[in-house]
């Protein structure tokens, strides 16, 4: 979510439409188009972010599954460098076997530096997970994780932009069950509102649904128009 999270310090309505063309590898080779939304609303306290993430993949040579991703964010600034983080999130993904992911969480989010070019926050929350497998005879998972992420922006020239972040879930009742994920997006700005953004996403999970692989990447090329 943070590669979508849109990064001012005024009060306004901003927004983007991507439309990016990938490669995944994990079981499977898989060609992918993707459409995203965002939606996010700013104020000098309060900061609303909303998010719809739709996939359609082909896999090998004829099969198509879908995948997607509903997600709602609230932040309230607490002080200058401390806001307060609630989400929901909802997710299906045939590829990785999951019929029906929530998820619900809360924590802190801090600013670690800032200036024009560079900024650098972490976070800390706690998400109740209820997963679904597309499977029935696997049981359903009502679980509390971690989730402890380090994101930075990095604006080099006026035209290119740099965001990464990094994930660590573990499961709370059990460290040695954890997920580690990365993101990063490298954009380059075409005209004023429309930039062509390369993502690179790695995911590590120690105990996946069965018969899926514990590592899973993507790279993805697309356009991203966006408004503010």
């Amino acid at each position: 979510m943070e590669s979508l999270r849109r990064v001012t310090d005024t009060s306004k309505w901003s927004g983007s439409a991507s439309l990016d063309i990938g490669l995944i590898k994990n079981t499977n080779a898989i060609f992918r188009i993707t459409n995203r939304v965002r939606l996010q609303y700013n104020t000098d306290n309060n900061l609303y972010l909303f998010i719809n993430d739709i996939n359609l993949q082909k896999i090998e040579a004829n099969s198509f599954v879908n995948r997607g991703i509903q997600h709602l964010r609230y932040n309230r600034k607490l002080t200058e460098r401390l806001k307060l983080e609630v989400f929901a999130q909802s997710q299906y993904d045939a590829v990785s076997d999951i019929k029906f992911r929530g998820l619900l969480g809360i924590g802190p989010r801090l600013k670690l530096f800032k200036n024009k070019n560079y900024r650098y926050y972490w976070g800390t929350l706690v998400m109740y997970e209820y997963e679904e497998a597309s499977d029935n005879s696997i049981s359903i998972l009502r679980d509390f994780r971690g989730s402890t992420y380090f994101s930075f922006s990095m604006y080099p020239l006026e035209n290119i932009s740099i965001v990464s972040t990094t994930y660590y879930q573990p499961l709370l009742k059990k460290f040695s069950d954890f997920r580690i994920s990365n993101e990063t997006s490298v954009a380059f700005r075409l005209f004023k509102n429309l930039a062509f953004k390369t993502s690179f996403t790695y995911y590590f999970d120690t105990n996946p649904i069965i018969g899926i692989p514990n590592t899973q990447y993507e790279l993805t090329n697309g356009i991203v128009y966006s408004f503010d």
